[in-house]
């Protein structure tokens, strides 16, 4: 559970209110970034410029305004601006209780975790018990930095999640693509769920799955502090290149290969990820004679750059 909660609610169920705190459910931070840099390396920031004058733009100087039509604008004052918000609450009201299952999770916006605050513990464990047993979730509206948004607190044995949900405008409709719905033969599709069944599990583990990308980048990343030259790795090409013309045979392929798709058990491919970057490694052509990195040269010349640990 994260140290510090972003905010403290009530949650509004029948007659009984319930003191909970609010916290984030998801890290934001998994994503290798890099800075832009000016030539001589120092680091460079974003200003606005005016279109008119060409002039830059403080950010204390800056208004807001809603453009009605082509490069016409009516602008807003600070206190308009603030009068069109809806007014912050704490209570989540609870509006309707609904089958877990009935809301689509193309829905599902940012997920939250809430957790019982002083004196809430026994109301909260009888919501999450009776969600539990109903097999429902709770839909409810919470009005936060000037929006009203529509959540649906969703049980779990270890606790309650406050999962956000997007309005109806904010989801496109698969529909719009006009998907032609080709029929398939018994074999065919008896072939499909034979294929299906080889690579059936339980569960989803997260886990068993790591961001390969974020690992690669951070291992080129070091390369490079220690002086090292990164080179590009050669593309994989696929195993069939050309297009399926006959789709029975391509299903029986699939069926002899083990399910033609169906992901690996963690320790085989970390054995395969091993072999892959000892192979690397091993084909890595020498350093070209050049001065090394900034970082390298500040190193003592017994040992290596020390690489500070990274999430």
């Amino acid at each position: 559970m994260p140290a510090r909660s972003i905010a403290s609610l009530s949650l509004s169920f029948g007659l009984v209110s319930i003191p909970v705190k609010l916290y984030s459910a998801t890290e934001s931070a998994s994503d290798v970034r890099f800075n832009l840099l000016a030539p001589d390396g120092s680091r460079v920031r974003q200003q606005y410029i005016s279109e008119t004058s060409g002039e830059v733009v403080e950010r204390s100087a800056m208004k807001k305004g809603y453009e009605f039509e082509k490069d016409r604008f009516v602008v807003f004052a600070p206190d308009e601006l603030k009068a069109l918000e809806d007014s912050a609450s704490h209570v989540v009201e609870i509006v309707a209780f609904i089958p877990e299952k009935s809301v689509d999770p193309i829905y599902y916006d940012k997920a939250y975790f809430i957790a019982p605050d002083k004196r809430g513990g026994k109301p909260y464990s009888l919501l999450q018990q009776a969600l539990i047993e109903s097999e429902r979730g709770a839909l409810a509206k919470w009005a936060s930095k000037g929006k009203t948004h529509i959540v649906l607190i969703r049980p779990t044995p270890d606790g309650l999640i406050f999962q956000q949900l997007l309005f109806a405008d904010e989801v496109r409709s698969l529909a719009d693509l006009h998907i032609e719905h080709v029929p398939v033969s018994a074999a065919e599709l008896k072939l499909a769920l034979q294929i299906i069944e080889q690579g059936t599990e339980e569960s989803y583990d997260p886990a068993a799955y790591e961001n390969e990308e974020k690992k690669r980048i951070l291992a080129a990343i070091d390369r490079k502090i220690e002086g090292k030259e990164i080179v590009s790795n050669e593309p994989v090409e696929s195993e069939s290149t050309g297009q399926v013309i006959d789709l029975m045979e391509a299903l029986r392929a699939s069926l002899s290969k083990g399910g033609g798709g169906a992901r690996q058990k963690p320790t085989a491919r970390k054995a395969k990820e091993e072999a892959t970057e000892a192979a690397e490694v091993a084909e890595m052509p020498a350093p070209r004679t050049r001065k090394p990195a900034q970082r390298a040269e500040k190193a003592p010349a017994a040992a290596p750059a020390k690489v500070r640990a990274r999430k």
